[in-house]
């Protein structure tokens, strides 16, 4: 789907490193004591790589949980996005799925909502370290979470009145504007409105989801956030319902369609380009090749641009050798980390993105479920 072109000749300016920490949180996600989950006997290298996913996703799962006393929204969002609707969080002496208790209006720092004009608005805390830091940030992952996404019609409860998730959505679309940071808003446009969706937002213009796709296409790339791999991964899905919708799918994309491949066709020949020996990719993204002695800043990139990858590329070129060295070297990391205290953005986008891969590619190793 996504060729290997050679990368263009304009340099990508960096604020890389302003930016992939401001993906951190402060509250990192440790292993419990005694938790389930601990590696396998058998020295991991030499483990099958489905397997070895397997075992890195059940730990993630298991063996590093989430209290309400201790983590903020931003994290428990973050987990999940990578396992759905029953990741679990501990709070007021036991242990419910994450997404319910949010949803009944359960108390996690940083969930902050308040009833709108137009439906329900989740307030931005750009800098935050627990909420949500990005327009629509809630709204876009809980599209995408686990191997499926939210429904609309999933209940909300704000300000002790009852919504749904599609009030969220409601208020997303009223309140967009030219300019703005729409990279979780189109993740939610993807996966709940038609391609050709069109609506009138406050400030009275006429919207459709290729006229977001275009003004994501024409952001600049180094100035978002994570590298640019959420903007990315926004972009890979819109153009995915679009490509899926297609009555004629051999037609040439145009507009903000065309637009939004030429950006992933870019992007996805530089992480290959800038992919270091060890399968791991640069730490300075799209930008340009580099490697971090910090364990932290290769599993941040390597995550992030690999849950991309899974997002983007067909199945043909997911298997392709580097994007398996890829995968080899996450769950490296992954196992490398197991018994630390780790970055929750990192841990959770690493595992989605594995999660997703292993749905493709090891069709034969199912994942646990969520216990």
């Amino acid at each position: 789907m996504f060729e290997n072109h050679a990368p263009t000749a304009a340099g990508w300016l960096g604020l890389t490193a302003l930016l992939v920490a401001a993906c951190a949180a402060l509250a990192g996600c440790g292993p419990r004591e005694g938790s389930a989950g601990s590696p396998p006997a058998t020295p991991r290298a030499e483990l099958p790589l489905c397997t070895r996913i397997a075992a890195a996703v059940n730990h993630a799962r298991d063996a590093r949980r989430l209290d309400a006393a201790v983590h903020g929204a931003w994290q428990v969002v973050h987990g999940i996005l990578a396992f759905g609707p029953e990741f679990p969080i501990a709070h007021d002496g036991r242990t419910s799925p994450a997404l319910d208790y949010l949803l009944r209006g359960g108390r996690v720092a940083g969930w902050r909502l308040r009833p709108g004009d137009r439906g329900v608005v989740a307030i931005v805390e750009e800098g935050s370290t627990t909420g949500q830091g990005h327009p629509d940030q809630w709204l876009g992952y809980l599209s995408q979470c686990g191997l499926g996404g939210i429904p609309l019609d999933t209940q909300l409860t704000v300000a002790d009145r009852n919504f749904t998730l599609a009030d969220l959505l409601d208020q997303a679309k009223h309140d967009i504007r030219p300019g703005q940071e729409a990279t979780w808003t189109l993740m939610a446009l993807a996966a709940y409105l038609p391609p050709d969706a069109s609506w009138t937002a406050a400030d009275g213009s006429e919207w459709t989801t290729e006229r977001v796709v275009q003004m994501e296409a024409d952001a600049d790339l180094s100035a978002s956030a994570c590298g640019g791999s959420h903007r990315l991964a926004g972009l890979a899905l819109a153009l995915a319902a679009h490509r899926n919708a297609r009555v004629n799918p051999s037609a040439p994309l145009t507009g903000g369609w065309a637009a939004a491949a030429d950006v992933l066709d870019d992007a996805i020949a530089r992480a290959r380009a800038f992919q270091q020996a060890d399968g791991s990719f640069s730490t300075h993204f799209f930008e340009r090749p580099g490697t971090s002695p910090d364990v932290f800043a290769r599993l941040g990139a390597t995550g992030h641009i690999f849950e991309l990858l899974a997002i983007t590329l067909d199945d043909d070129a997911l298997a392709a050798p580097w994007v398996t060295r890829a995968a080899e070297r996450l769950v490296a990391l992954l196992e490398q980390t197991s018994d630390i205290d780790v970055e929750c953005g990192a841990l959770y986008h690493a595992i989605h993105g594995l999660m997703l891969y292993n749905q493709r590619v090891c069709p034969g190793e199912p994942l646990a479920s969520i216990r």
